[in-house]
């Protein structure tokens, strides 16, 4: 009797190898925003910073299973997941053992394919998770790979500033050659645009530019600055639990939105 074909997780890794854009912040209250509106998330931090594991409340005497863990094949995504305050979300928490992953498995086969594994064999075993977000290191690295070959699509975050569009095409390439090698099926999810500040007029022209090149490939959703997302990580919690009501919040909540409904094209098409 042959192996039922595995239910669909919808895998959403997102990256940028530029730092400071907003990647981490994005995955936290993205992961959030999905969650609070019943979809099941799990958050994956491949980042050995370990940001989004914080901001979420890990602390880091918690994590004794982790991503490096998952990567290493020593443990499985059921047995890395941990719940968070947040109904819905559970999260694979970073460690600084991630420097170090490139190193020793640089020789083993399969390497580059070690998250879409152990994602595999959790949807054929374990309880699904509606949506698989992977927060990436800001860098084009193993780590970066590895997420790239296990997703269904890329979400990119991009700050509203002047060198925007180069750093987009550099990322861009790279997706294509994950396409050509790793991952045919690896398409472009979105682009968002963040940190965008309306009294700035070169932030007002980035917007106009990257929509007149990228088209609707970009999201509706234009993540505002605001104080009171840069400081809901200090308080171990996404800006939507920490304030809600909140500039910030209110646009993760609104391209969560948007992602569903994408999604939902994507079924019927």
């Amino acid at each position: 009797m042959g192996v039922a074909a595995p239910r669909r997780m919808r895998v959403i890794t997102i990256a940028n190898q530029k730092g400071g854009v907003g990647k981490t912040t994005t995955a936290i209250n993205l992961a959030t925003a999905l969650s609070a509106v019943g979809r099941s998330t799990l958050l994956i931090d491949l980042d050995p910073q370990g940001n989004a594991s914080t901001g979420l409340g890990i602390d880091k005497q918690d994590r004794e299973t982790s991503s490096y863990d998952v990567l290493r094949e020593n443990a499985s995504i059921a047995e890395a997941a941990m719940p968070t305050a947040v109904p819905n979300l559970s999260v694979i928490p970073s460690t600084l053992d991630l420097l170090g992953l490139e190193m020793e498995i640089a020789g083993a086969t399969g390497r580059a394919y070690r998250l879409r594994d152990a994602l595999h064999f959790h949807a054929v075993d374990g309880a699904l998770f509606d949506f698989v977000l992977v927060d990436c290191p800001p860098s084009l690295n193993l780590l970066t790979i590895n997420a790239m070959a296990a997703a269904d699509s890329i979400l990119v975050p991009l700050q509203c500033e002047f060198f925007a569009l180069e750093g987009l095409s550099q990322l861009l390439q790279t997706v294509e050659q994950v396409r050509d090698t790793l991952n045919p099926a690896l398409d472009l999810h979105g682009i968002v645009l963040t940190m965008f500040d309306g009294r700035n007029n070169l932030a007002a022209q980035v917007v106009n530019d990257v929509r007149q090149v990228m088209g609707d490939q970009v999201y509706e959703t234009v993540i505002p600055r605001n104080v009171r997302v840069s400081e809901a990580p200090s308080f171990g919690k996404p800006a939507i639990l920490y304030d809600m009501k909140c500039s910030g919040s209110q646009a993760y909540i609104r391209l969560a939105s948007e992602i569903i409904q994408r999604e939902r094209r994507l079924e019927v098409a």
